[in-house]
């Protein structure tokens, strides 16, 4: 028998469902674009264009790690809220633990090879002389932080698969309100530069681990104690889930990455500009972000009760959702363009891309909303694989030709519209695709 949650989603106002969903789910998932976004900013208040434009490269390698850091707590979180939902507590917790030890020797292992390779990732993004060796020192720092955000995002997908949205949404919260304190007194008034970002980056990261510990031991029966043998046996079945999750995330951080390479050659100020935007992205459409992980269970559980009718109302609502979200968030980027420049003290080209954005582009995410979309129905009516592969077509064939392309004709502006327009072609290519799934599905259920 249905649940009240489940029951919900299976009748009433789905609309009304998607958006109450998203709109909860996105507090959290913002929090922590807030946190890249509050370092962009107090380091452009030091007017020094190489340390902007390093924050931009280091955000290409930055998102790397963070794409790594959410596929893996997918695959935890996966297995916690199977042994909670069998109501044993003891599996629960013992699949929390072993999960933890794994994201921090993975997340260790993975910081590692990162931090190793860090010049020549850097070269290879386009940065040279000053910037580069700005982006190199912050990363240095920075980079060895990572089995700490590691331990949050996991502890964060453990109290959510406990159903604690609240407290899941609260880690990366009170990791934003870290941050913010931190970087004005490091950045600014002990003058430590990108050092302070760093550091500032680490207590950001320390907080954001605690708050996920915290409520695990005080109030979800606390951690087991695992073999060496238990934790080896544990990879295999969280890497079952967390592979494919891994390899969908790195898609778009890969995708930006070339960007960025594109970007450098036409110098500092544009590679300021472009990842200002980035910054603004997510904060601005946090919620389209979030939509994904919303609309999923939705469908999942209209799938469940064998209502194919509403799996497909769910799709289309979920849609005209993120549409309106767009428009709204775009008229209000339009409208506040020359307060977000002023803000980060840009001008020139860096002024330029910002306006860009605000506006003309930041409509077209509509586009990658229809790619979120599609993607949690696929992932949720059991063509999962598809989903990754739009994904990486989307920021690979679906960016680079038209990237290249239009920055031979127009420079950095024309990457980044470049960039945007292949979001038309593989958004529409996802709606379609999705389309052909639900209508198997449905076949099938007929059969």
């Amino acid at each position: 028998m249905a649940g009240p949650e489940q029951a919900k989603f299976v009748s009433g106002n789905l609309f009304r469902h998607i958006a109450v969903m998203s709109l909860t789910s996105s507090v959290g998932l913002m929090a922590i674009f807030v946190v890249d976004l509050i370092n962009m900013l107090y380091i452009s208040w030091l007017k020094d264009p190489e340390k902007t434009a390093a924050i931009g490269y280091a955000g290409a390698v930055l998102f790397f790690t963070t794409a790594f850091g959410i596929g893996l707590s997918v695959g935890v979180s996966a297995l916690v809220s199977r042994a909670v939902g069998a109501r044993d507590v003891a599996l629960a917790r013992q699949r929390t633990t072993e999960g933890l030890l794994l994201g921090v020797g993975f997340g260790g292992a993975f910081a590692a090879l990162v931090w190793l390779a860090l010049p020549w990732i850097v070269a290879l993004l386009g940065a040279t002389g000053g910037t580069a060796e700005e982006a190199l020192h912050f990363l240095r720092v920075l980079v060895p932080s990572q089995p700490l955000l590691m331990v949050g995002m996991i502890g964060a997908g453990v109290l959510r698969a406990h159903g604690d949205a609240r407290r899941g949404m609260m880690v990366t919260v009170w990791g934003a309100v870290v941050l913010a304190v931190l970087d004005p007194v490091l950045i600014l008034w002990a003058d430590l530069g990108l050092t302070g970002a760093a550091l500032a980056g680490w207590g950001s990261r320390a907080a954001i681990s605690g708050m996920a510990l915290w409520p695990v031991w005080r109030h979800y029966g606390g951690f087991g104690r695992p073999s060496v043998r238990s934790v080896w046996l544990a990879a295999a079945p969280i890497f079952a889930i967390s592979g494919p999750a891994i390899l969908t995330q790195l898609a778009t951080p890969v995708g930006q990455a070339v960007v960025t390479r594109m970007v450098a050659g036409h110098g500092e100020a544009a590679v300021a500009g472009m990842a200002i935007a980035g910054r603004l992205t997510p904060v601005a459409f946090g919620i389209i972000f979030a939509l994904s992980g919303a609309v999923g269970p939705i469908i999942g559980q209209n799938l469940g009760a064998g209502r194919m009718d509403r799996v497909r109302r769910a799709f289309r609502e979920s849609i005209v959702f993120a549409g309106l979200v767009i428009v709204g968030m775009s008229a209000i980027l339009f409208l506040a363009r020359g307060a977000i420049a002023d803000a980060f003290h840009a001008t020139g080209q860096t002024r330029d891309l910002i306006y860009l954005f605000c506006g003309p582009l930041s409509l077209l995410f509509f586009f990658n909303g229809l790619i979120f979309v599609a993607n949690a129905a696929c992932n949720n009516l059991g063509a999962a694989m598809q989903s990754t592969m739009v994904n990486w077509g989307r920021h690979t064939i679906g960016t680079v030709p038209f990237a290249w392309a239009l920055g031979l004709w127009w420079g950095a502006e024309g990457v980044l519209v470049g960039q945007a327009v292949g979001g038309i072609l593989f958004g529409l290519l996802a709606v379609w695709l999705a389309l052909r799934v639900i209508d198997r599905v449905e076949a099938g259920a007929r059969v």
